[in-house]
């Protein structure tokens, strides 16, 4: 029964196309863009620390993004927040086809990310109101493999596509595909505009529940908001480094590089289910301590890398330590966020996460500046021990195990 409740609200809600198709689009056309855009950056002549803020800009948006955004789906509503965030992003990547200098690349990729922030939490709104609670895991799951699915097709194709036009026509494509996603939510996403929650309960307001819930638990919380900050560092500083160094250390063309993160995304695809046992079954820092600990050591390997093999191996590592990984930040999220002021901790949760994407990029560009690419790669490996040691010894565990955490009262 519960197999066929499952399906069945899939069906009914048309997840497949208003939930699962506009992620896999998405998906590909953030991932046509890994291999390209470092290049792109590096083509105008720039430093490394120019490159590594065009590569995170996008994280730049989205973080500036996160908190006005849940106003603009409060004031505006689910679908229509989720048409202009996309949309935005369609126009904002393909103006990027004609910019030729870097403040209006920055910009144009800060605004792609803002409006991602968007369309992101407009979606997650969404599916919190369509989908049942004992059916909302396995749709959640069932979406980090369709985006994952998305990874996973596109650094190849953009890689293709630069190496036969030129490393603008990317942009073209990202605007031109997303703008499918865009008419797929005009025609399939349900209006839902749900009423805004009091802002008190019993005289008391908000703000002031969530400050005592998030007192209550400061030190677990903030052990876990830091390792979740250099978690998301390393998960961005890979796509900076492999490019980077493949191109200028190597000697690779673009579309070789494509194929290497192609093949480093097929290994992150293939474990999200496994992943998701794991950490329903035995524990959620099993799965995720020996994630950043395996993806630590392949962004070790990249300084000893001389060849295109070695660069396969040191992106393949990486690639399984982020397949390990996969939905462990919303899911540690959301098992440590109190039962008062859930929603706004997973704001702050995703603030924070937004904050080391966007940070990983411009370490990577400052250290390679300062000293060298192999040095960054290994200051992006400091970052993924840093995060696994202090998942492991100062997050607890919380499956099953909520009693360490405490409640407000």
């Amino acid at each position: 029964m519960a197999e066929n409740s499952f399906f069945t609200e899939i069906k009914e809600n048309q997840l497949i196309l208003a939930l699962y198709l506009p992620a896999f689009l998405l998906a590909f056309c953030q991932a046509l863009l890994d291999p390209v855009l470092p290049l792109f950056a590096k083509d105008l002549g720039i430093n490394y620390g120019l490159v590594g803020l065009i590569v995170a800009g996008y994280s730049i948006g989205m973080l500036l993004g996160d908190l006005p955004s849940g106003f603009f789906v409060r004031w505006m509503g689910r679908k229509r927040s989720m048409v202009l965030g996309l949309s935005l992003s369609v126009l904002s990547t393909a103006a990027l086809f004609w910019t030729q200098n870097v403040p209006g690349v920055v910009f144009f990729r800060m605004l792609s990310g803002f409006g991602i922030a968007m369309f992101g939490i407009a979606r997650h709104a969404y599916l919190a109101d369509c989908v049942s609670i004992p059916n909302r895991g396995r749709v959640i799951a069932l979406l980090g493999g369709i985006f994952r699915l998305g990874n996973f097709t596109g650094p190849a194709v953009g890689g293709v596509v630069a190496a036969s036009f030129s490393l603008r026509v990317p942009f073209l494509v990202y605007g031109l595909v997303l703008l499918i996603a865009v008419l797929v939510v005009l025609l399939f996403v349900r209006r839902l505009d749900v009423p805004c929650e009091d802002e008190s309960v019993d005289g008391t307001p908000r703000r002031v529940r969530v400050l005592t819930a998030l007192r209550a638990n400061y030190r677990p919380l903030t052990f876990a908001m830091i390792a979740q900050l250099f978690a998301q560092m390393i998960r961005r500083g890979r796509g900076t480094i492999i490019p980077l160094f493949g191109a200028d250390i190597l000697g690779l063309d673009v579309e070789t590089i494509g194929f290497i993160v192609s093949i480093a995304a097929a290994i992150d695809m293939s474990l999200f289910l496994p992943t998701g046992w794991i950490m329903d079954r035995i524990g959620r820092k099993v799965a995720i301590v020996p994630a950043f600990s395996i993806m630590a050591m392949g962004m070790a390997l990249v300084p000893l890398v001389g060849d295109v093999t070695g660069l396969v191996v040191a992106a393949s590592l990486m690639g399984l330590g982020n397949g390990l990984s996969s939905g462990a930040m919303m899911t540690l999220g959301a098992d440590l966020a109190p039962a008062e002021g859930r929603g706004e901790f997973l704001g702050m949760w995703r603030f924070v996460g937004d904050t080391g994407a966007s940070g990983g990029p411009l370490v990577v560009g400052g250290v390679a500046d300062l000293l060298n690419l192999p040095m960054a790669a290994l200051a992006m490996a400091a970052g993924g021990v840093i995060a696994s040691v202090l998942f492991l010894f100062r997050v607890p565990e919380t499956l099953n195990k909520q009693p360490q955490l405490e409640d407000a009262s």
